[in-house]
């Protein structure tokens, strides 16, 4: 990929994370491509296209979103597949503050869209910011592709 369309698609990866952290449904999903996959790891599962993508995201921003206490970015770097970001994340709970640690990493697609992302967090947290949407998700075989598909 040239470097031109690398830019092109962090400056993509970073308006999704903004659209994100501010609760913006219509412009996180513009910037998914047709059929975005959502692996969560190493929960080993799945959700595969945009009606489960802004399910996703109507569950986070009205459940999980309202939680989180504050959060720091630790770390990012590029490759020609993808942007990845490592966070800290405080969710309130009754006991106050919960430290979380989580990993996402935002995949290029086709055009200048993302192709979804991989994301490394405990299955409490997943099971936090996904709720009732892990009900539909599906088990990435071995090779780390959804059971019976491609990315």
């Amino acid at each position: 990929m040239p470097a031109f369309d690398r830019d092109a698609m962090v400056a993509v990866a970073h308006a999704h994370a903004a659209a994100e952290a501010d609760g913006d449904i219509e412009t996180t999903m513009r910037t998914l491509d047709d059929n975005p996959v959502y692996e969560l790891l190493p929960m080993g599962v799945c959700l595969r296209g945009r009606e489960l993508a802004r399910r996703y995201y109507e569950h986070f921003f009205a459940e999980c979103q309202p939680r989180i206490a504050g959060y720091s970015l630790r770390s990012e770097w590029v490759t020609d597949e993808a942007l990845g970001q490592e966070y800290q994340v405080f969710l309130d709970s009754a006991e106050g503050p919960i430290r979380h640690d989580i990993i996402g990493i935002l995949t290029f697609g086709a055009g200048d869209r993302l192709s979804g992302e991989r994301i490394y967090a405990s299955d409490e947290l997943l099971r936090i910011m996904f709720g009732s949407v892990l009900d539909h998700a599906i088990p990435v075989s071995a090779d780390g592709l959804p059971e019976g598909g491609s990315r």
